[in-house]
């Protein structure tokens, strides 16, 4: 039988304190709570939660939620208890007690909600538990990791069809903001959904802006646009190595940013630590490898950096959208150079997958460079990557900002390529320059080289607009890397038509470093343009932190900036008032609702 849609706004307004379903959620939620099995595709920030959340709340029995990591489970955990819901994990930080007493909940129907790792839920004991209980459904969150070809594989989710076959009347429904068109058909095959109904968002985050440079002086780059954009906010900064991190994070704290590392080379003491600040603090920036970044559910992250180029674009759209997922402006920024294009191509060369998987990387990598490279809307080109048409450009991107000026480059780009032929194929980047502008030292007099037809012939280029014309020809796909780990520059098949003059190329002319740059919004933190709004909204975020350290959960789980905004903005003085916020659900009102009332009536004052 076909509920009715009551029970589920009633659970929206009173539990989670929203006026109205986002999207396809009410779409979505009825079909769950009629029995349907689903696969919902919204980005991150859409509100994916709460199409498993509400279901559970309103339908008999509890619901399972399939989660990747402890840290993402803690923190749902966390903030369903806080607005009042019954929710629990079973995970290893559990005692053997807790486990126990989480288990009698749940055959009692005591629970709304249990998460539970993939790796828990597949054990014998596990499913053995479930089948004795009444169950609302079945959730499969981050359920691109089902993927083999994707960026975030988890073997262990490959084996999830096995609640299709112990649990066949009850519904299952898989979410993930991250997945390609054949991701999503691995995802449906893999878990057995294929007569599910596919719930398909846009995929565009349209309060993030796109931002791709060259690097030149990286931690220059970095920090002027922290400097000058978020000299406040939480933001994470992503490195391909570790020693990177380190430094970066110490650097960072040296120009006075409160900045820590993360990665998997640090103790996992350290590693809890530090993400613990980053969830609980203000302000604080992570400085990681892409292993730090799943289990974060932190909605004011205001910027997400990233100082080497990601391996896909299904990475970088997964590790950006980290970024405002509470709907407030926020920025994606890049900085990418030669060196990465020539590194992450000798790591798929180099590594020990098989043909099939190097292809699809070599695929993945392409498609990431010509997303850097783009003279035309970044957003447009994103969503295509995920099948999604824009009609218009976006006008919050670094291309829509400061539309990008090219040349005609068909004459140094032949000079560069036949240079790489006439020293053969044998040396890197910085040598094949170093021989286009004619330099006189010990090496190219060895290899005779300073005989050779191309020896000077670029002397009217600077080194950085060489690189530049190498780093756009890789990009394209004319020069590759050899497979031998030195960096050796190779011509394809590709460069022939060029080298013959059957076809002319325009590239990307690089900005200069010292363009300024268009912005659509004011500089660093600041929300209000009146300063006394600003002050009552910088006093209302101190009356958060103090509650939340008193409560021991992070400021966002108490109130969301967007319902401080709201404060701000109407004013309310009454606890009825106060309740008609977004954000404003029955538990937090009775919990926080006059003290934060006192501040608004200036009772503190």
């Amino acid at each position: 039988m076909r509920l009715t849609p009551d029970p589920a706004r009633k659970a929206l307004r009173r539990v989670f304190g929203y006026r109205d379903f986002r999207g396809r959620q009410r779409e979505i939620i009825d079909h769950v709570c009629a029995g349907g099995d689903a696969l919902v595709l919204m980005p991150t920030g859409g509100g994916k939660s709460l199409c498993y959340q509400i279901p559970a709340l309103v339908r008999p029995g509890t619901a399972i939620v399939v989660s990747p990591l402890i840290a993402l489970m803690k923190d749902q955990v966390d903030a369903l208890r806080e607005a009042g819901v019954r929710a629990a994990s079973l995970d290893s930080t559990r005692s053997g007690e807790e486990a126990a007493a989480t288990r009698r909940a749940l055959l009692a129907g005591e629970l709304d909600l249990l998460y539970l790792a993939p790796e828990r839920l597949l054990m014998a004991s596990t499913l053995e538990l479930l089948g004795r209980a009444q169950l609302a459904l079945f959730a499969i969150d981050e359920a691109h990791c089902v993927s083999q070809w994707g960026h975030d594989f988890r073997p262990e989710y490959l084996q999830l069809a096995v609640l299709a076959e112990r649990f066949p009347g009850v519904p299952r429904m898989a979410l993930t903001a991250t997945a390609d068109p054949r991701t999503r058909q691995e995802i449906l095959s893999r878990l057995e959904l294929e007569e599910a109904r596919v719930f398909l968002s846009s995929f565009d985050r349209p309060n993030i802006r796109y931002r791709v440079t060259p690097k030149r002086d990286t931690r220059t780059q970095l920090w002027r646009f922290i400097a000058q954009e978020h000299p406040e906010g939480a933001g994470i900064v992503y490195c391909l190595s570790r020693k990177r991190v380190e430094e970066t994070a110490a650097w960072l704290r040296e120009k006075g940013r409160d900045a820590l590392p993360y990665h998997a080379g640090l103790a996992p003491e350290t590693r809890r630590a530090h993400q613990e600040r980053f969830i609980h603090e203000e302000g604080v920036i992570v400085v990681a490898t892409i292993a730090f970044g799943m289990g974060i559910d932190k909605p004011d992250v205001r910027f997400v950096a990233h100082l080497d180029l990601p391996k896909s674009l299904e990475a970088y759209y997964q590790e950006t959208g980290r970024a405002g997922r509470d709907g407030q402006p926020a920025d994606a920024w890049l900085a990418y150079g030669l060196q990465d294009v020539i590194t992450l191509r000798q790591m798929v060369d180099s590594s020990e997958a098989d043909e099939q998987r190097k292809r699809v990387e070599r695929d993945q990598l392409e498609a990431m460079l010509a997303f850097c490279e783009l003279t035309t809307c970044r957003r447009q080109a994103l969503l295509a990557h995920f099948g999604e048409t824009l009609a218009q450009p976006c006008g919050n991107c670094d291309t829509c900002l400061e539309p990008v000026a090219t040349w005609d480059a068909t004459e140094p780009a032949r000079k560069a390529l036949s240079c790489i032929y006439r020293t053969g194929q044998r040396f890197g980047i910085g040598y094949v320059v170093d021989v286009l502008r004619g330099a006189d030292h010990e090496r190219i007099r060895r290899n005779r080289h300073d005989q050779v037809s191309t020896y000077g012939i670029g002397a009217d280029l600077p080194p950085a607009a060489w690189r530049s014309i190498l780093r756009q020809l890789l990009a394209r796909g004319l020069v590759t890397v050899d497979e031998g780990g030195y960096g050796s520059l190779r011509l394809t098949e590709a460069a022939r038509p060029l080298l013959r003059g059957e076809t002319a190329l325009h590239l990307r002319r690089d900005p200069s470093a010292r363009r300024s740059r268009k912005s659509g919004r004011p500089k660093g933190e600041t929300r209000f343009t009146d300063p006394g709004e600003q002050a009552l909204f910088d006093t209302l975020r101190r009356c958060r932190r103090d509650l939340a350290r008193e409560e021991g959960v992070p400021p966002y789980m108490v109130f969301h900036d967007a319902t401080l905004e709201e404060m701000v903005e109407l004013r309310p003085q009454t606890l009825r008032e106060l309740g008609g916020l977004s954000g404003v659900g029955e538990r937090k009102l009775e919990r926080f609702g006059e003290t934060f009332l006192e501040v608004l009536r200036g009772d503190n004052a």
